[in-house]
């Protein structure tokens, strides 16, 4: 949710946003008039029911030939008091409807405009060029195949298009990258946490992913619970409806869990092996910092994402992503893409985004400050997904169809430095 007396203060930001984003600028003007007119009806309700209650202690000390009439007015200003009890009510839930669809306010200075209007912030290492070794790169599925590491037809055959098998070398690695992500986010502070995969409406709703993105989410409806598709969402419920102490710093969690995600609306992208599938696994940073001090934790989130990438020696570059590619509860949102040599191209490993107070708002998650309480921050970054294997088998991969092993991963391999057709090399 986002700041209401902001809002009603400076409605022009609100709308710079929305223009930023592409989004309806009319929306600020239909939520502040739907603000005013809730208001004016619960100022109505109350003022009716105060009336009635001075009006009741009254009947009490009339004299007895004058109770029935005022017996009778009593009645109608209950029913009044009834009817404007319902205007209230309604009033209420039309604003909460529209306000609901206003996303986070942006940060100043992030690019405006969609997906193709993000700004490169920095390029770090030079793509590979195979022509050297003397051998034309294989795409990720056909390294994978060969040594036996992916497996997509058994996982279309068992659970349809977009799932995967991954076994032998394949399981290990992603083990490996998944517990090197944890022991780097442990270092930095984050606590490792194995979080639910299923959550209440309500902490799907509080976390900015039933707006325009639901079509994105399972849902099992038997149990009205829907699956993640990021521990982003059960860490950020793990303190709902909680005031909690920042007094000691920051609270960090890294999530570790498996991830769902429908795909809704990618009919034909990328339908060849495991860059976009319907479940994977992650280890997710997740913060609560106060709010001044989210800009400065955004920037360590990546800085620590930037190490992984640098520990699993892949050329990558950081975007700055423009507004009207956010979701819903980002205010700012920063992207590592690796390159992928058999694509000519970068693509998203990690993202990292700020979510200042909006979800703790939804969510009632605060801290004292200064005698009272106030919303927190909240900041979530990817460490490490089953994606990041793409680019390490296409990047790490020999002219023998061998993979080598990253330095970093190696020792979460019992010390193996490459795996090839013919097995483990150590």
């Amino acid at each position: 949710m986002i700041d209401l007396a902001l809002l009603r203060d400076n409605p022009a930001l609100f709308k710079a946003s929305q223009e930023a984003r592409g989004e309806s600028v009319e929306l600020i003007d239909e939520v502040l008039a739907a603000d005013s007119a809730r208001r004016a009806a619960i100022t109505a309700y109350e003022d009716a029911r105060a009336d009635q209650k001075s009006f009741s202690s009254q009947i009490a000390k009339a004299p007895k030939e004058d109770k029935p009439a005022l017996i009778a007015e009593g009645k109608q200003k209950s029913e009044a008091v009834k009817s404007l009890s319902a205007e209230s009510e309604e009033a209420s839930f039309a604003f909460d409807q529209l306000v609901s669809k206003v996303p986070n306010l942006i940060i100043d200075g992030i690019p405006a405009g969609g997906e193709e209007n993000f700004v490169t912030l920095k390029t770090v290492g030079e793509p590979r060029d195979f022509a050297p070794d003397g051998f034309e790169p294989l795409d990720h599925l056909e390294i994978g195949e060969k040594l036996g590491a992916i497996d997509t037809a058994r996982g279309t055959k068992v659970s349809g298009s977009r799932f995967h098998y991954l076994t032998g070398f394949g399981a290990k690695l992603e083990m490996a990258l998944l517990n090197l992500a944890r022991d780097v986010a442990e270092e930095a502070g984050f606590s490792p946490t194995i979080t639910p995969t299923l959550v209440r409406p309500e902490v799907m709703r509080g976390t900015g992913f039933l707006g325009e993105h639901a079509d994105e989410v399972y849902r099992l409806e038997a149990d009205d619970l829907f699956l993640v598709g990021t521990s982003e969402v059960p860490l950020a419920g793990y303190h709902m409806d909680e005031i909690i102490d920042l007094g000691e710093g920051p609270l960090r969690y890294a999530g570790i869990s498996s991830c769902y995600r429908r795909e809704a609306g990618s009919y034909g992208k990328d339908t060849r092996g495991i860059i976009r599938v319907h479940q994977f696994q992650k280890v997710e940073m997740f913060s609560y910092v106060p709010v001044e001090d989210a800009e400065a934790e955004h920037e360590r989130m990546l800085s620590l994402q930037e190490k992984m990438l640098g520990l699993c020696e892949l050329p990558y570059r950081v975007i700055d992503t423009a507004a009207g590619d956010l979701g819903d509860s980002a205010a700012r949102k920063f992207d590592c893409e690796a390159w992928v040599p058999t694509q000519g191209t970068y693509r998203e490993l990690t993202s990292t985004s700020n979510c200042t107070t909006f979800q703790a708002r939804r969510l009632q998650i605060r801290e004292r400050h200064e005698g009272a309480t106030r919303p927190v921050a909240t900041l979530n970054g990817t460490m490490a997904n089953t994606r990041w294997l793409v680019p390490i088998l296409e990047n790490h991969q020999q002219a023998d169809g061998s993979v080598t092993v990253p330095a970093a991963l190696q020792p979460y391999l019992g010390g193996m430095t490459a795996q090839g057709p013919e097995g483990p090399r150590y």
